[in-house]
């Protein structure tokens, strides 16, 4: 654990993380980057698609060590080396929009996932079935290495994590007085604190809009963010919300902003968020 978090503070590697964005970010905002992000599945689809790949090259593996047959090893391997391809793409466009240390990682990670890549082929390519079975299991190592790598950014630096889910857990059930109406512009975000909770409030066509004020993707600060379209946009990676429900209108975002239900009462802007508590 210890040499994965020396990877985080590695300067290094920035040279290759530039490289590396360049390339991912050449697949524009827009709706195939969605699909890629996961906005339609409400979550990353990244992890759900690496396991077509990594399940199809771990029976490869069974097969070889049961003695069950080169053929269908084979085809096994070839199977998880056709599912691979859609898996890279969703995990270089979510690489590219995550912090530096998580993006450090992930570039040992993509290594590790080429290397297994290449030695999955090197075993197609080899006609002696002793010779295919080594490559494999070489493989197999390589794509474990790189599956903890994998988990380390997913879990320990929360990449991929909602990070607006803890703000129903620390917001008061009902409803709370959040700040005077008159302190309110029509058409500004305005950052408010609900209790240590940072929201922010939107007055638009004259109705009041709240939501969490941490983006759900890596909690940047939407009241920062550019209004326009009924929308919010996050100012660090540019996912886009809607200020009526909190719902993901472009990624990289793939979890909703939590939306308060509000209320104007005796001049003074009422919020409550339901669930809460």
């Amino acid at each position: 654990m210890r040499l994965i978090s020396r990877l985080e503070q590695d300067s290094r590697l920035d040279a290759a993380v530039s490289a590396g964005q360049r390339v991912a970010r050449l697949i524009r905002p827009g709706k195939v980057r969605d699909v890629l992000h996961g906005v339609w599945l409400g979550h990353p689809v990244h992890p759900m698609l690496v396991q077509a790949t990594t399940g199809a090259w771990l029976s490869a593996s069974i097969l070889d060590l049961t003695g069950a047959g080169e053929k269908a090893a084979r085809r096994l391997v070839a199977a998880g080396i056709g599912a691979a391809g859609p898996a890279v793409l969703a995990g270089a466009a979510d690489w590219s929009e995550q912090h530096e240390q998580q993006m450090r990682v992930g570039v040992i990670h993509a290594a590790g996932n080429i290397t297994a890549l290449g030695l999955y082929a090197a075993s197609l390519a080899q006609r002696g079935p002793r010779a295919a079975r080594l490559l494999r299991l070489a493989g197999l190592a390589a794509v474990s290495a790189s599956g903890l790598l994998g988990g380390h950014i997913s879990f320990r630096l929360a990449g991929g994590a909602n990070h607006a889910e803890e703000v129903p857990h620390l917001v008061e059930p009902g409803w709370q007085h959040l700040m005077p109406a008159a302190d309110l512009p029509e058409g500004k975000p305005v950052r408010q604190l609900l209790g240590e909770v940072p929201v922010v409030a939107v007055r638009a066509g004259g109705t009041v809009r709240v939501l969490a004020d941490r983006c759900s993707h890596m909690s940047g600060p939407l009241s920062d963010g550019e209004l326009a379209d009924g929308c919010l946009t996050c100012p660090w990676h540019g996912s886009v919300f809607r200020i009526t429900d909190g719902s993901v209108a472009r990624g990289p975002a793939t979890a909703p902003q939590p939306a308060f239900e509000t209320r104007e009462v005796d001049g003074a802007i009422q919020v409550c968020l339901p669930g809460a508590g």
